[in-house]
């Protein structure tokens, strides 16, 4: 997948398929808008997914910057499913304050080439968010873009959206962000060294710091899946502040993979937290750690 990042300053040399959008956490909403674009890839065009770096709502102060995904992350997931471009657009103030229609004439059509764009209803772009999909399908006609909406999908009454997701994910309840992201919730990143207790206790663990954008669910033990060198391992995680390189104001993810003795330092896996299981405790007795973790291994090796 070819990344265009850090520049307004490119041209596409292919017809495309535009998704655009924020991409937070790339839930079942956003999935569907990127089959629309493969679709069209089928087609001839190139499958080419728009999105805003940062979100527009970090850059005017409305969010705390915290992510579902990581730049790294969606990067990853995007191309998993097939998209050719990502082009990460630089939201500055200059930026945010193009006019929706030069937007749509000269960056969408002229440097992009789009001659399709799939976007949500509540799509907005442009100075002060004036841009609608109304005005892409109406100068749309003009410039030889089709334009393709869809509505909002809901789950049992709810409508998906990364903000839904994000408040789950905020109480610990991984099982409603699973349905909603179309798949868990997931951590990647490279395995690094922590304090190597695991080791010494029998219990050998692999640990990630995520970056501190990640939105990370409340501290605590959670049932887990990880992919290592395109393998599956059931495993269990504990989010806290424990599984650290440097000090105790650093929160990371530290996993114990059944069925595993490999050493993974310096790679890059993906953790998926599945179900929570217990909250972070603290022990005195070194004795009363490991009885809990035997216990939490054995009760997480049990899976439906």
């Amino acid at each position: 997948m070819e990344i265009i990042t850090n520049t307004t300053n490119f041209n596409l040399d292919t017809d495309a398929a535009v998704a655009i959008g924020k991409f937070d956490g790339l839930h079942i909403g956003h999935r569907k808008l990127i089959d629309l674009i493969l679709q069209q890839k089928a087609k001839g065009l190139a499958a080419c997914v728009f999105t805003f770096d940062p979100a527009p709502a970090v850059l005017f102060g409305f969010s705390d910057g915290k992510e579902l995904t990581t730049k790294e992350e969606k990067r990853r997931i995007l191309a998993d499913l097939g998209v050719d471009i990502l082009i990460e657009f630089p939201m500055t103030k200059e930026t945010a304050a193009i006019s929706p229609e030069t937007f749509v004439r000269e960056i969408l059509s002229e440097r992009m080439r789009a001659r399709y764009i799939a976007a949500g209803t509540d799509l907005s772009f442009g100075d002060k968010g004036k841009g609608n999909t109304e005005l892409l399908k109406s100068m749309g006609v003009m410039l030889g873009i089709h334009t393709e909406t869809i509505e909002k999908i809901s789950i049992d009454g709810v409508e998906v959206s990364s903000t839904f997701v994000r408040e789950r994910v905020e109480e610990g309840d991984m099982e409603t962000a699973t349905a909603f992201l179309g798949q868990p919730y997931c951590v990647q990143g490279e395995v690094v060294h922590g304090n190597h207790l695991g080791s010494t206790i029998g219990f050998p663990t692999v640990n990630q710091i995520p970056p501190a954008t990640k939105l990370l669910p409340p501290c605590g033990v959670y049932l887990s899946t990880a992919i290592v060198k395109g393998k599956k391992y059931n495993a269990i995680s504990n989010v806290g502040f424990k599984p650290t390189v440097s000090d105790g104001n650093v929160c990371g993810v530290e996993t114990y993979l059944y069925d595993f003795d490999q050493d993974i330092y310096g790679e890059d896996i993906t953790v998926f937290l599945e179900k929570f299981s217990r909250p972070e405790q603290k022990f005195d007795k070194l004795e009363s750690l490991i009885a809990q973790l035997q216990h939490d291994i054995a009760s997480g090796k049990v899976r439906n």
